[in-house]
């Protein structure tokens, strides 16, 4: 008998697999490939939300057991995943720069930003106001990342790719099976997928579209992460991330030419270059209208679990929520209500 099947291997299934196997727990993962949200996202870390200059939740928090669980993973599977990068903000107008100072000036967003302006001149882009820098932020090469992990479980014999039959699921008293795999628990981690699993699908899981490019622009001279209406990633070789759109009513995986005109539009608001669309993707972040992950335990099946609804933010969610959703199951610590899923379900009989 194992500890843990888990059942999808994005940014919630690798990093719950992870955080079991740093507790010498036994695992395997079941994957279809349906899902590339996790693959294609921008991989962004950043505390701060520069819209409404407010603290990310439990930014510092997540922050600190980040950086520790991506040094582990980068040790582990011998690759660079987790990329350290100033990100600045542009100021389109005076007005924006004193929003950014009285931001400054809040206890909680001290620690994340800085009050010296940039003054940098970056060629390809026009900054007449100058630019805030948003501090301890990067980015996680979310594809590499979840390449390298699923080419690990490979190796150690620990990863099917299949889609998973729930009807083959049989719940019993101390276990769970599935086919001739027995475990102490399930893990659902299957993301915007999550709407055919009978157990959590009636669960409000909003997916939110996302539609991202890859651009080449020679003219662009950046060595920080731009985020302004969207952000611009440098990626070497004068290639540049560049993301992303929100749409809430589109549900599929395309690019679409409504998403690819909404770029385009936004990344001449912010560089004065020519540049060429090399690629373009499309995924739906699994999203939840109250901002807060899903996690927990199926109120009828106490070895049924969900760790789901990471959004936008999943590299910097992904570890404490994994950490949160272990130590609930193995030590029975509470979960924190915002995350626990009993906010929209009956309690557990």
């Amino acid at each position: 008998m194992i500890d843990y099947l888990i059942i999808g291997s994005g940014l919630a299934g690798i990093s719950f697999a992870e955080m079991a196997l740093q507790n010498d727990k036994s695992i395997y993962v079941f994957d279809n490939n349906s899902q590339n949200s996790s693959k294609i996202a921008g991989g962004l870390y950043n505390p701060v939300i520069l819209k409404r200059f407010s603290e990310v939740w439990l930014a510092q928090e997540q922050l600190l057991l980040m950086n520790e669980f991506y040094t582990v993973l980068e040790e582990k599977l011998e690759c660079k995943v987790d990329f350290k990068k100033p990100i600045l903000r542009k100021f389109f107008s005076v007005e924006e720069q004193n929003n950014w100072f009285a931001a400054s000036d809040k206890m909680a967003l001290a620690p994340f930003l800085s009050t010296e302006l940039i003054y940098k001149k970056y060629q390809g882009i026009d900054s007449a106001y100058d630019y805030g820098e948003v501090l301890q932020t990067g980015y996680v090469d979310t594809a590499l990342l979840l390449d390298k992990y699923k080419e690990y479980l490979i190796k150690e014999k620990l990863f099917q790719q299949e889609s998973f039959d729930y009807d083959t699921l049989q719940i019993e008293n101390d276990s769970i099976r599935y086919k001739n795999i027995e475990a102490k628990y399930i893990i659902f981690a299957e993301g915007f997928g999550m709407h055919s699993n009978p157990f959590f699908k009636n669960l409000p899981l909003d997916g939110t579209k996302g539609e991202l490019f890859i651009i080449k622009a020679p003219g662009l001279d950046l060595d920080v992460i731009i985020n302004t209406s969207v952000f611009i990633l440098p990626l070497g070789n004068d290639l540049f991330k560049v993301g992303a759109t929100y749409n809430w009513k589109d549900k599929t995986d395309l690019p679409t030419e409504e998403g690819k005109t909404e770029l385009i539009e936004r990344i001449k608001e912010i560089i004065t270059c020519d540049f060429e669309i090399m690629e373009h993707f499309a995924g739906v972040r699994p999203t939840v209208k109250d901002r807060r992950p899903l996690v927990g335990t199926h109120f009828n099946h106490d070895r049924v679990h969900i760790l789901n609804g990471l959004g936008t933010r999943g590299v910097m969610l992904g570890p404490s929520m994994a950490k949160a959703l272990f130590e609930f199951i193995e030590y029975k610590m509470p979960l924190n209500k915002e995350i626990d899923i009993n906010r929209f379900l009956a309690k557990r009989k």
